[in-house]
């Protein structure tokens, strides 16, 4: 008889439970436009497709050493100083299956179970699932305008004091999702001293690098070697089916992690390596996407607002739209339900991002191109007033 685990009972992503009723639509043949999920509009890019097809055409594709191929390895810590300025031992770096593997392992190496971790409310869900399912406590602190929509020191103090214990991780996402807040370097600086001063482990979550428009762009390694950086090729990179990210580490924790990759990965995909290297070339192009996620971010930015949904947060980067949904609903789940049954647009509902206040709360992804964005809000704007 089947026993089914307690750790594995965990809240559902509904983003992908939405993506997935999408997808059907779409495959009877609905006009589904997707603002549902973090997945850019753009193919991987050309130089990594052409890098895998050679691949495929003259190579084996097998197993690499867990850490990752050398020659990737080596590329992204060139990559570190090209972008700001560090001096990286590529020694440091991880390759890792997604950014997801990345925090498997992180939370895997840095702590056990029972241990205290604070996350931002609201934020990413797929951290409360990991951290719940590993045995972690989850201690999630609330951000808004009282705290620049980021963490701070001071906002970790009250957490803790709340939860009456001490903190033995904080994980800091910038940009972050669902707010597309962007921590400045002097926010940084303030936790990482604050962490480092209290002996809590830094994890900086880096996945939406690249996708800032005008805010101020800061790799916790710019402040030191002590917090563990996790990073992906997904967003900018545009390559989410290929499975491919990467950590850096301080050089003390390669080795477990090592050890743990073996077992649990063995080795992230050759040729998904193979394709991100070459990816690391293609910055032309990944800027010119970027530049359509800026102009769909400007029109949002002002379409959103008239449509009755102002925005809970500053889109300053990632490719994302938080907003305040309450005018039309006091649940976001079942309003996200019926504008996808009703008017074929997909959107996520903002219980994903916040236990506690995400039933009035709408995400919105503009990672699709401009033509989507003008649709969508075109059938919105007809389908909203229905809908009180």
């Amino acid at each position: 008889m089947i026993s089914i685990s307690k750790r594995s009972a965990v809240e559902p992503f509904h983003a992908m439970d939405i993506l997935a009723e999408a997808t059907r639509r779409r495959q009877e043949g609905r006009p589904v436009i997707s603002m549902a999920v973090g997945q850019p509009g753009h193919p991987a890019p050309q130089a990594a497709l052409a890098a895998a097809r050679l691949a495929l055409d003259v190579g084996r594709i097998g197993y690499t050493d867990a850490l990752g191929l050398t020659e990737l390895r080596k590329a992204l810590a060139v990559e570190y100083g090209r972008r700001h300025g560090v001096a990286l031992d590529w020694n440091r770096v991880v390759v890792t299956t997604g950014s997801s593997a990345g925090f498997n392992l992180a939370f895997l190496a840095l702590f056990d179970a029972g241990d205290a971790v604070a996350i931002a409310r609201p934020g990413y869900p797929a951290y409360r699932s990991i951290l719940a399912a590993l045995g972690l406590r989850v201690i999630e602190v609330p951000v808004g305008p009282e705290t620049g929509y980021t963490l701070t020191p001071e906002s970790l103090e009250r957490a803790q004091a709340e939860a009456g214990m001490r903190l033995n991780g904080v994980l800091l996402a910038s940009p972050a999702n669902p707010t597309g807040t962007v921590t400045t370097g002097k926010q940084l600086k303030s936790v990482y001293d604050y962490c480092k001063g209290e002996g809590i482990t830094l994890i900086s979550d880096e996945i939406y690098h690249g996708l800032t428009y005008g805010a101020e762009e800061v790799t916790a390694l710019e402040i030191g070697d002590e917090a563990v950086i996790i990073n992906s090729f997904s967003k900018y990179y545009c390559m989410t089916g290929w499975r491919i990210g990467w950590m850096v580490v301080p050089a003390e924790l390669v080795r477990p992690i090592e050890c743990l990759a073996q077992s649990l990965y063995i080795s992230a995909p050759e040729l998904s390596q193979i394709a991100a290297l070459a990816a690391l070339s293609a910055t032309d192009e990944l800027e010119h996407y970027k530049a359509a996620c800026s102009a769909n971010r400007d029109f949002l930015m002002q379409r959103l607002p008239e449509l009755g949904l102002p925005l809970l947060s500053p889109m300053d980067g990632a490719f994302y739209a938080y907003v305040n949904a309450s005018r039309y609903t006091n649940d976001s789940m079942q309003l996200a339900k019926r504008i996808l049954a009703e008017t074929d647009i997909a959107v996520t509902p903002g219980r994903d991002f916040d236990p506690v206040d995400g039933h009035l709360a709408l995400r919105l992804s503009y990672a699709g191109s401009m033509q989507d964005m003008v649709e969508a809000t075109s059938r919105l704007e007809a389908w909203l007033p229905r809908a009180v």
